[in-house]
C-alpha cells in the first residue's frame, strides 16, 4: 500500500501527521516526537484500510464534564422534573471523579474503581447502579447520536452491584397516625396532601408534584397521568378518602387565586413561574420528628401497593392502578405480613 501519509515539522517544534485518502476528509494529528507521529500515521492507515478506523479526535477533546453538562441540556431536559433533578445530582458525583478525562480516555478499569469507591462510602448498590446507568446512557448517546468516534463503551462490561432484594419497609402500628399528625402540623398543607394522596393512591412522589390541575377528574374519581415513570399513561382511580383530599387541595389552590396549572406549587422563581413543590427536606424533618426510622417518601407508594394486595385485587388490577409494566417489578412492591396470612390459611385448609 503506497503510504497515504505526509509528517513535516511545524514552528513550535511539534510533528504534524496528516492522512489524505481519497473519499475521506484529512485526517490530522500532532505529536511531539516523530517516532509518534510515525507510529500513529501506521496504524490509522491500516485501521482505514482494513475498515475499522475511528475519528477519535472529538472524544479525546471533550472531557466527560463537557459531554455531562451537554446530557442534562439536550437528554435529562426532555425528561420529567424529579428525573431531572435525579439525574443532576448522579452528574455532579459523576463530573467530581471523571469530569477531568477525555471521553476517549476513560476505561473499564477507571469505572470499576469510581464503582468501588462509592460502594466504599457505604452507598447502597442501586444508588451506585444508578449512577453508572447515566454514566453508559452518556457513552451510548456520544456514539449514536453525537458521533464523538468512540471505540467502545466502558460501562458496558463491568460488574455491576447486586440489585439487593428491594425495601421491604411498611408503616408498623401507630406510624401513619404519628406522621401524619406531624405533617398537619407544617405550616404549608400541601405536606400532608401530598403523603395522604401518596398512601391512597400509591402514585410516585414525581407524578403527584408534576399534577396540574386539569388531570384531576373529581366527578368521576379518578387522575389522569400523561406520562408516567416508565413513558405510559395510565388513569388512577380515587378512594372516596381520596377524593377528598383532592377536593381539599383543589379548593386551597383555588382560594388563594394562584396563577399556576399546577396543584402543588412552590414559591415564585426568578422568572415569577412556579414550580412544583420541593417536599425532600421538609419531609425529612418530618419524619425525624414522628420517631419513623429509615422511612423514605417513596415507602408510602410501596405501603400502598402492598395494601391494595391485601385487600384482595388481582395483580393486573394492582398494576393498572401503579402503573407497573411487569408482575416481576410490582412483587418487589407486595411483602405480605405472615401474620396477615393466617386467616387466608384457615379458609383454604378448613
Amino acid at each position: 500500500m503506497s503510504s497515504m501519509a505526509s509528517i513535516t515539522k511545524n514552528s513550535s517544534g511539534n510533528w504534524k501527521a496528516i492522512i489524505r485518502r481519497k473519499g475521506w476528509p484529512p485526517i490530522i494529528k500532532t505529536f511531539r516526537a516523530k517516532r509518534d507521529a510515525d507510529d500513529w500515521a501506521r496504524t490509522t492507515e491500516d485501521e482505514i484500510v482494513r475498515g475499522i478506523y475511528i475519528r477519535r479526535i472529538d472524544s479525546e477533546r471533550t472531557t466527560v464534564d463537557q459531554a455531562l453538562v451537554r446530557y442534562i441540556a439536550e437528554v435529562s431536559s426532555g425528561k420529567r422534573p424529579h428525573s431531572r433533578q435525579s439525574d443532576a445530582r448522579k452528574a455532579k458525583t459523576l463530573r467530581e471523579h471523571l469530569g477531568p478525562y477525555s471521553l476517549a480516555a476513560v476505561t473499564p478499569t477507571m469505572v470499576a474503581d469510581f464503582r468501588d469507591q462509592r460502594l466504599a462510602t457505604g452507598l447502597a448498590n442501586n444508588s451506585v447502579r444508578l449512577e453508572l446507568a447515566l454514566l453508559s446512557h452518556l457513552y451510548t448517546i456520544a456514539i449514536r447520536e453525537w458521533g464523538l468516534g468512540l471505540g467502545m463503551n466502558p460501562v458496558a462490561n463491568i460488574r455491576k452491584p447486586s440489585p439487593g432484594t428491594g425495601r421491604t419497609r411498611r408503616l408498623a402500628p401507630g406510624e401513619e397516625q404519628r406522621l401524619l399528625a406531624e405533617l398537619e402540623r407544617h405550616s404549608n398543607p400541601m405536606l400532608a396532601w401530598i403523603a395522604r394522596i401518596a398512601l391512597h393512591t400509591a402514585m410516585r412522589q414525581g407524578e403527584i408534584l408534576s399534577l396540574e390541575r386539569r388531570q384531576v377528574d373529581l366527578a368521576r374519581r379518578v387522575v389522569r397521568l400523561q406520562r408516567s415513570k416508565n413513558g405510559d399513561s395510565r388513569t388512577v382511580p380515587l378512594s372516596q378518602v381520596a377524593v377528598t383530599v383532592f377536593r381539599e387541595a383543589m379548593e386551597h389552590a383555588s382560594s388563594l387565586g394562584v396563577q399556576s396549572p399546577l396543584l402543588f406549587y412552590g414559591e415564585p422563581g426568578k422568572d415569577g413561574r412556579r414550580r412544583p413543590y420541593i417536599v425532600q427536606k421538609v419531609w425529612a424533618n418530618a419524619v425525624k420528628r414522628a420517631g419513623l426510622d429509615d422511612f423514605r417518601f417513596h415507602d408510602l407508594r410501596h405501603e400502598a401497593i402492598s395494601r391494595l394486595v391485601e385487600a384482595g385485587l388481582a395483580d393486573q388490577q394492582v398494576a393498572a392502578i401503579s402503573g407497573h409494566r411487569s408482575m416481576q417489578m410490582l412483587k418487589r412492591y407486595t411483602h405480605l405480613r405472615g401474620e396477615d396470612l393466617v386467616g387466608e390459611l384457615d379458609r383454604v385448609f378448613d
